[in-house]
């Protein structure tokens, strides 16, 4: 029995970034942040919040495995949905 390997343009998935929100207590340093290389901080209040793409959900867990491992107070975690534009004008979706 022969077998064939897929065709290049069939059976693969290509990796789809996903926009991240994270939210974490208090202030984080430029050292705890080194931790976090793909996203971006932002202080808001009293509290730090990491937004950035992801190409998976290991991607995912390895970010909240290190707040977790730098004991962190995790506040919030949000998918993040790009807004549709609208093809028509006027309609304010």
């Amino acid at each position: 029995m022969r077998v064939h390997p897929p065709a290049s343009d069939h059976g693969t998935m290509e990796p789809t970034l996903t926009l991240y929100s994270i939210r974490i207590n208090g202030h984080l340093g430029p050292t705890a942040l080194s931790a976090f290389p793909a996203m971006v901080s932002q202080r808001q209040g009293g509290q730090t919040v990491l937004t950035g793409l992801l190409p998976d959900r290991s991607a995912l867990y390895g970010v909240l495995d290190e707040i977790e491992a730098l004991g962190l107070d995790l506040v919030e975690l949000r998918k993040l949905v790009p807004r549709r534009r609208s093809s028509e004008p006027g309609d304010s979706r």
